[in-house]
């Protein structure tokens, strides 16, 4: 499908699906959980807050018409939420079609999730790779080609996975941390693909990035490192240069439905700096591709989570992944 015509109204029908959308209540996750409602989807807005998630759903459901949401409560930054998150929906649904890795922070100041690992990289990183690996079974037993979908940033190019010190204890910057947390998502999603495919899975999985969209994120560590200046240099940055949040979506969902759309690819926007416009599958950045950063970087979050995957471990010290070769 040509990025040049790819928008919401481009999705195939959903009906029948099931999809789990991470931090669904607000920003680019609640445009992602409202287009795939809008197409017929039952979504699973998996969010901390239950009661911002329930304002969303009733939100979504003022604009759609017999919008099929669940609220399920999820807290990336306790590994006990998300496995508790799991065991649930292993129970209630049958099926799983799309996961939606998209919850985040975003350049906050240093602080510990739950379990004690930096909140940027426990948040955005972790937290993911584990809930993926908790609802791996759902998504292989799903009939038909399912997808796990993971979220990154353009700021990924700048990032490095300081293994000596991935939490930050002994230096902490907020941006080179969140960077970091983006190319771990990117090297998880590239890596998880290569294992499917050596397990000959039915599952694929895909990076993407939503550009620069108006949303949240931004907002929250001007606010809570108490900077009125940087707040509101971020306001006006979102709103003299950002995308719609709606915008924003489109990456996330051509990644989760388009039949162009293969395991190992990396979805943004094709616009200015590719920070806004329509989607279209890109080229991450060399760092990204390098397996064996990708797999010593598994084999760190399966230790620190205590989650891990029945699929092959793959040996292999070079090599690019396959959106390398787009």
């Amino acid at each position: 499908m040509s990025s040049e015509t790819w928008d919401r109204e481009t999705m195939d029908d959903q009906s029948g699906r099931t999809v789990v959308v991470t931090g669904a209540n607000s920003g680019i996750g609640f445009e992602v959980a409202k287009a795939f409602a809008e197409r017929g989807a039952h979504v699973v807005m998996a969010c901390r807050s239950l009661d911002r998630a329930n304002a969303a759903r009733k939100e979504i459901r003022a604009d759609v018409d017999d919008a099929a949401l669940s609220v399920e409560e999820l807290d990336l930054a306790d590994v006990d939420s998300v496995r508790s998150f799991a065991e649930t929906f292993r129970t209630e649904y049958s099926d799983l079609h799309v996961l939606c890795n998209n919850a985040g922070v975003m350049a906050i100041p240093r602080s510990e999730t739950a379990d004690g690992f930096e909140t940027q990289f426990g948040v955005n990183h972790l937290g993911h790779f584990a809930l993926t690996g908790l609802l791996l079974d759902r998504l292989r037993e799903t009939a038909g080609e399912t997808r796990v979908v993971t979220q990154s940033s353009g700021l990924h190019e700048r990032g490095e996975i300081d293994f000596a010190d991935l939490h930050g204890e002994r230096s902490y910057d907020r941006f080179a941390a969140y960077a970091q947390s983006k190319l771990a998502n990117v090297l998880f999603a590239y890596e998880l693909d290569r294992r499917l495919q050596a397990a000959e899975e039915n599952v694929i999985s895909v990076a993407c990035h939503p550009g620069f969209a108006a949303t949240n994120l931004q907002r929250r560590g001007p606010e809570k490192s108490g900077s009125r200046l940087r707040l509101w240099m971020m306001k006006v940055a979102n709103a003299v240069f950002a995308q719609s949040a709606a915008t924003g979506a489109l990456p996330m969902l051509m990644a989760g439905t388009d039949s162009d759309v293969d395991g190992g690819e990396y979805v943004g926007p094709g616009g200015l700096l590719n920070m806004r416009g329509a989607p279209e599958k890109q080229r991450s950045s060399d760092r990204s591709s390098d397996e064996g950063l990708a797999r010593e970087l598994w084999e760190v979050s399966v230790d620190l989570t205590g989650v891990s995957y029945d699929l092959p471990d793959l040996r292999s010290t070079a090599g690019r992944s396959p959106a390398a070769e787009k």
